[in-house]
């Protein structure tokens, strides 16, 4: 039998900058002993998103208060631990940075073994720390950055159905509140006006429904916002509350739809494998959103396929997930030195081709 792991993990990939311990027993479920999220809301406020060098100073003034904090709440010292895992990418390259420096400075003075963890990988992983799933099950991975769907093979290994060939969903919320006025992040702004809202007022589209596979856009769906906007502006002189709360709907509805829609085609597709114990989990900010949520959980019963979501502080970035990742590769072997970069960016599935096109850096997605 498997040794005890307990890992303390290390996340500073985007504006929240977290540090958790988890444990795991072979035979028992893994226990989330810390987990401490210090986000960066308010020195961002006034930029209207994310500013990449404000977020990476952030990082390196608090990983090291977040890290003593989650020890201190696991009443645990670096003796307690077996590892240290840190998200070593994709994301802002600076914030990375900062997380991957602090998780060499730990290792180096304390001998633990290091591990860099993807942080899609983190995301796609949770539904094992939270509900224990058996490989291979169906993902949709849906946050600010990303979106895809993932047949979770093993810890290491991903296949891609489908993603977006543009904006991410949680990316297309954020633009959509600018676009009306709302405060950031635009995700929990938006879906709190769409609650007052009418979803059918607004004739929004639903990009590439109309085509095969699990391919997604959501480009399209926030210009078709824009130029709802505008036609109310020019007609009336502005936006009443009422009109920004069913433009809101409106969006929130079709990004719903076409999230639905795609991952009835996905469970299509990844039930054709038979699976010996299937089952759909969603994770990211995104599924965050009680709407999506809920259009999700729909689709999945109605083809009799188990539906898991990960509880909403594991939705959103957390080093609880990196721990946990990291505690799943440690057994698959996995180790790091000194060595270890930090990547911008870094696909989980590495036999498909990027969505987003490569660089000089590597593939996007």
């Amino acid at each position: 039998m498997a040794d005890p792991l307990t890992i303390l993990g290390l996340e500073s990939s985007c504006d929240d900058t977290a540090a958790a311990v988890v444990r795991h027993v072979p035979g028992r479920a893994p226990e989330i002993l810390s987990s401490v999220v210090a986000g960066q809301t308010a020195l961002h406020a006034a930029y209207g998103g994310v500013v990449p060098e404000i977020a990476a100073r952030a990082h390196a003034e608090k990983l090291d208060i977040c890290v003593e904090e989650a020890l201190s709440k696991a009443g645990l010292g670096l003796s307690g631990l077996e590892a240290v895992a840190v998200t070593a990418g994709p994301g802002l390259i600076g914030g990375v940075l900062s997380g991957v420096m602090c998780a060499k400075g730990i290792a180096a003075a304390s001998g633990l073994p290091l591990i860099g963890v993807n942080h899609l990988a983190g995301h796609a992983l949770t539904p094992r720390l939270t509900d224990q799933l058996r490989f291979p099950y169906l993902i949709l991975l849906v946050s600010g950055g990303h979106c895809q769907f993932l047949r979770v093979n093993g810890p290491d290994d991903f296949t891609r159905l489908g993603g977006t060939i543009d904006d991410a969903p949680g990316e297309a919320f954020d633009k959509t509140a600018r676009l009306l006025g709302l405060p950031q992040p635009g995700g929990p702004s938006v879906e709190a006006q769409a609650a007052k809202g009418d979803e059918t007022r607004f004739a929004l589209p639903r990009p590439l429904l109309d085509r095969q596979g699990c391919d997604m856009s959501f480009s399209g769906l926030k210009t078709a916002v824009l130029r709802a906007r505008d036609a109310l502006v020019a007609d009336k002189g502005g936006l009443t509350v009422q009109d920004r709360a069913d433009l809101c709907a409106g969006f929130q509805a079709a990004v719903r739809d076409v999230l639905a829609e795609k991952s009835r085609r996905a469970l299509a597709e990844y039930m054709a494998g038979a699976p010996a114990e299937p089952a759909f989990a969603v994770a990211g900010g995104v599924a965050a959103n009680k709407a999506i949520r809920a259009g999700l959980e729909t689709v999945s019963d109605a083809l009799g396929v188990r539906f898991t979501a990960p509880p909403l502080p594991l939705c959103t970035d957390n080093a609880a997930m990196i721990a946990w990742a990291g505690i799943e590769l440690f057994r698959l072997g996995r180790r790091d030195d000194m060595t270890l970069a930090a990547r911008p960016r870094w696909p989980l599935d590495r036999n498909s081709p990027a969505l987003l096109g490569s660089g000089k850096k590597g593939a996007k997605a």
